[in-house]
């Protein structure tokens, strides 16, 4: 009755009436992981073409000069992971990069530069490197450097989620490019010391209202954090970035942190169900990811799949920022980690 050769025939039978057999994939298909690789991409190599790709194409014709960091198991989709958009965004001295906004949520990481700015919800937020900054999404944002240099950031994007969903809205500004009614600093004043203002009531339903996470602030944090409790066994010292209003992640889709690893520190086997996108802020170290070694610097990135072992070692004092899509699947049930512990 079960004979291999019938069932192969009734699979090829019921091909043209689209349908197929659950139990010739359902043990395949109840799988944890993604068909995501790890990579990881050198700056010193990336940011040549940055500047190449500044001389090449004019910011009119471009509007954003990105460079997407497209994961190699995921080709035409501009997708660093099944859930996550990463890219490298040039903006020269003098530019302005003209008003948007869409419905994925976006967030900015300094990565080189002094004077570049984003002006998100009618409010400027001067940008230094390792400064985290939220673009809530359908937020109208403009970008601009006041600068002598070029400013170099990484934009993190919820992408896939609104793409899955069908719900993937653009517009573009027709007014001001830039005018800003707000000053820089004004929602890091009114939420940024652990008050909110009487009667608050959310702006973005999709984002924390502080817009920008000063590196010099979350350093202090980390550091004196350090002072207290001991490292975590794979993690060093993590600490996540919080929406002020709630305790909850900067997105629903997007959880973001920030670690420090000492020097000498030499973490235990990790994985967990969020595919994550890590940045180098300071130092040097290694990422082994499923048994593979590959040696960081500063402003390198680097993506660890989802469920996929990875091990973080600093030769000296190492700060690593990251997102993943944590956000998301905490809310969903999704969310799982493993630390083994005969692992070394």
């Amino acid at each position: 009755m079960d004979s291999k050769a019938a069932l192969t025939k009734f699979s090829e039978d019921i091909a043209p009436l689209d349908a197929m057999a659950l139990w010739d994939r359902a043990e395949s298909a109840m799988q944890p992981g993604t068909d995501c690789a790890p990579r990881l991409w050198r700056y010193s190599e990336i940011r040549p073409k940055l500047l190449e790709a500044a001389r090449l194409i004019s910011k009119e014709r471009a509007e954003r000069r990105v460079l997407v960091l497209e994961n190699p198991r995921l080709r035409g989709t501009t997708f660093i992971t099944s859930t996550l958009y990463a890219g490298l965004q040039i903006i020269l001295p003098g530019e302005i990069a003209k008003s948007h906004r869409h419905t994925p949520s976006a967030l900015r990481f300094l990565v080189e530069g002094e004077g570049g700015y984003t002006v998100v919800g009618g409010e400027r937020a001067d940008m230094h490197p390792g400064d985290f900054i939220v673009t809530p999404a359908w937020s109208w944002h403009a970008h601009g450097n006041d600068g002598t240099g070029p400013v170099v950031w990484m934009d993190g994007l919820d992408t896939p989620f609104s793409r899955f969903f069908g719900a993937t809205f653009r517009e573009n500004y027709t007014g001001t490019e830039n005018a800003a009614a707000r000053d820089d600093g004004q929602s890091l004043a009114a939420y940024g010391a652990n008050l909110l203002p009487v009667g608050y009531k959310p702006e973005h339903a999709a984002g924390s209202p502080l817009l920008r996470y000063p590196y010099e602030r979350t350093r202090a944090a980390l550091h004196g954090l350090s002072r207290q409790e001991a490292p975590h066994p794979a993690h060093g010292i993590k600490m996540r970035y919080a929406n002020p209003a709630n305790g909850q992640h900067p997105f629903p889709t997007m959880a973001v942190f920030m670690q420090l690893l000492p020097a000498g520190f030499s973490g235990r086997s990790y994985r967990s169900t969020d595919g994550t996108v890590f940045s180098v802020v300071e130092g040097e170290g290694t990422v082994e990811i499923a048994g593979e070694a590959l040696g960081f610097g500063p402003r390198d990135i680097f993506v660890v799949p989802s469920w996929t072992p990875y091990r973080l070692k600093a030769s000296k004092d190492a700060v690593l920022f990251s997102f993943s899509d944590r956000a998301a699947q905490e809310a969903l049930g999704f969310w799982r980690e493993e630390l083994p512990e005969n692992a070394p």
